[in-house]
């Protein structure tokens, strides 16, 4: 051979990443017969920060629909809000 030089085709290589960030997670809250309205309420407050407003509808659809979705956020803020709630024994679940 000459000096020519041999060119081989250049190979691409794909890659499929899929990478998923900042997922939201969200806290959802249930009802129950022991607690009132005001200590929902304030600790809905204490958990996630909302007005006296807010937590007041929360409590409100908790009591009507059974459940309410009271926080949305990273896994790690659902699970500080969650633990917070469930220091009187609230019951919720976290949820993708």
């Amino acid at each position: 051979m000459d000096n020519e030089t041999i060119k081989r085709p250049v190979r691409e290589i794909e890659t499929d990443e899929e990478t998923i960030i900042g997922l939201e997670s969200r806290v959802v809250l249930y009802n129950d017969d022991w607690h009132t309205f005001d200590e929902v309420i304030l600790q809905l407050i204490k958990a996630t920060g909302c007005s006296f407003e807010e937590a007041r509808n929360y409590a409100f659809e908790v009591h009507v629909k059974g459940k309410s979705i009271v926080y949305n956020g990273s896994i790690r803020d659902c699970l500080k809000v969650s633990s917070i709630l469930e220091e009187i024994a609230l019951s919720t679940q976290i949820i993708s």
